[in-house]
């Protein structure tokens, strides 16, 4: 009897507690009326939970309106099903230098999850560019030459209105858990932490216009560690999810130790982006299990900043690539890797650059890919890639007639490299085919190379030129790969320093000749062991 009296007693006052931690918003003040603004209500339940030592700041089913709300830690911000939180329309309720929804700077356990909505409500306004954005200018001039006007789409009242606000800002924050809202239409970066540790992104639904959506990236994690984002839909204009090691909120620091699973990514520049605004480093990355679609680039690998991409594994994903709007960075491309000086990029000279950025130690693993420009993987002729693989990667490459865009010739480019590995790659060209395509795979100035099971032939500018074309290409092996129908050559060799390239136990009985080389290519530079041929 005295037993059962303490375990009530226990669960009358857990009961309690837990109705205590509970902080109703409607209770200090918001109305649930989208016309009212909520601010003041919110940030008192916020900041009431905090004094308390912590718990849950509750948004019942309603519509709220608000500027700038400081999140605290130990606070857990609930925003209920049928319950959407907008943000205000008026630039001035929002931090002019930090500008965001919701802000968290030296944080601990925090946490905004629910089954709600969290609603940005950017709108868009097309116009005449005025911007010169030396990513796409090669596509301003193209557009220009050919007589089109070059309409984009800006931020309404742009650039008047200097007030972007971000959905969630967290800076230098511990243990942040988001999970299971819908966060919609996000003026600038949906979710951007800043040397945050241990973050957990979890069932969430991000979405902006694919057509309008400039600046509106997915989610952002910037110089941070142990980050994982799982189980999300991202759809947004701009890139979906972007790694960074910048120098915006503080100084630039290595992000690491990120994990991303179970994902479907859309957007109308790249899904999945190892960003160019890298100084420090992003290390120690997998992406796993993840479905990429409608993007115009898939995975991009961008170093323009002196920083380092290295130790990344990303497995098991289907990727469908189709080209954007001319003012988006990409070309419907699956796979981009791109080492630049940051002036070699704008042409804009810089006092003290540092030197090219490095990446090294990628695997890119079971991937069915579908795209319509050429996946280029190059390095830079002062820092070559190092130890990049791509396994059992199908790759289809289709054309785009309707685009003056179309500037697709190889699928696969791969320049400025050491220790590369091709397994498995099965290129093909899909119907109808541009009479600009030529080889499945071309490969220059790259040293240590082996290719293995590959499949591919000549496009169709190519006619009787090679599927695969090495130049200047040295300490290479071909094994166990087989020459397609139709192929007509299936290796030409040049450059006058390409040297110990072998060809072993192939079969290229459907190819016209099994390889050729350019003048000046001694012919002991290439050796065919156990292959067969006509």
């Amino acid at each position: 009897m005295v037993l059962l009296w303490f375990v009530l007693a226990a669960s009358f006052e857990l009961e309690a507690a837990n109705r205590q931690a509970v902080f109703n918003v409607r209770d200090y003040g918001a109305t649930g009326r989208k016309a009212d603004n909520a601010q003041i209500a919110i940030q008192k339940a916020i900041d009431a939970c905090a004094g308390s030592g912590g718990g849950t700041v509750f948004l019942p089913a309603g519509q709220y309106t608000s500027g700038q709300l400081r999140l605290r830690s130990h606070v857990r911000l609930y925003i209920d099903s049928g319950a959407t939180l907008f943000a205000s329309p008026d630039g001035r309720a929002f931090d002019k230098d930090k500008a965001a929804l919701l802000y968290g700077e030296d944080l601990e356990n925090i946490t905004i999850e629910g089954r709600g909505t969290i609603d940005g409500e950017a709108q868009y306004e097309w116009r005449l560019d005025t911007l010169d954005d030396a990513n796409i200018r090669e596509n301003m001039l193209l557009m220009k030459a050919l007589g089109k006007p070059l309409m984009r789409p800006f931020p309404r009242n742009f650039p008047k209105e200097t007030v972007y606000p971000r959905m969630v800002l967290l800076l230098r924050c511990k243990d942040v858990r988001i999970a299971g809202l819908s966060f919609l239409r996000s003026p600038s970066w949906t979710i951007n932490p800043y040397a945050c540790e241990r973050v957990v992104i979890d069932g969430i639904y991000i979405y902006s216009s694919l057509k309008e959506a400039v600046w509106a990236d997915g989610i952002d994690p910037d110089s941070c560690k142990d980050v994982r984002i799982a189980n999300s839909t991202i759809e947004t204009g701009d890139d979906a999810i972007v790694f960074y090691s910048y120098n915006i909120w503080g100084p630039a620091l290595p992000c690491e130790n990120i994990t991303v699973t179970n994902c479907r990514l859309s957007s109308a520049s790249s899904a999945l982006k190892f960003c160019d605004c890298n100084y420090k480093g992003i290390r120690k990355v997998t992406v796993d299990n993840t479905v990429i679609t409608s993007s115009n680039r898939g995975i991009a690998f961008m170093v323009f900043d002196g920083g380092d991409v290295s130790d990344v594994v990303l497995s098991n994903l289907t990727v469908e690539c189709k080209r954007s709007d001319w003012f988006w960075w990409g070309d419907g491309d699956p796979i981009h890797f791109n080492i630049k000086r940051r002036s070699e990029v704008d042409g804009i000279a810089r006092k003290n650059e540092p030197p090219p950025g490095a990446i090294r130690n990628v695997q890119i693993r079971n991937v069915i890919a579908r795209g319509k420009g050429s996946s280029i993987i190059n390095g830079h002729p002062e820092s070559w890639l190092e130890n990049v693989s791509l396994e059992n990667v199908k790759l289809r490459l289709s054309h785009d007639p309707e685009s003056p865009l179309e500037k697709a010739t190889d699928a696969i480019r791969v320049r400025w490299a050491t220790n590369i590995k091709l397994k498995g790659v099965d290129v093909s060209w899909e119907n109808p085919e541009s009479v600009k395509w030529e080889s499945a795979l071309r490969v220059e100035d790259v040293t240590g190379l082996e290719i293995e099971n590959f499949s591919g032939r000549q496009g169709m500018a190519a006619g009787e030129g090679p599927s695969v074309v090495f130049n200047r290409v040295a300490d290479a092996t071909i094994r166990y790969s087989k020459a397609v129908p139709d192929t007509s050559v299936f290796l030409r060799v040049g450059g006058d320093n390409s040297r110990d390239i072998y060809l072993l136990d192939n079969d290229f009985l459907n190819a016209r000749s099994a390889y050729r080389l350019e003048p000046g290519v001694a012919t002991d530079r290439v050796r065919v062991v156990n292959s067969i041929s006509r």
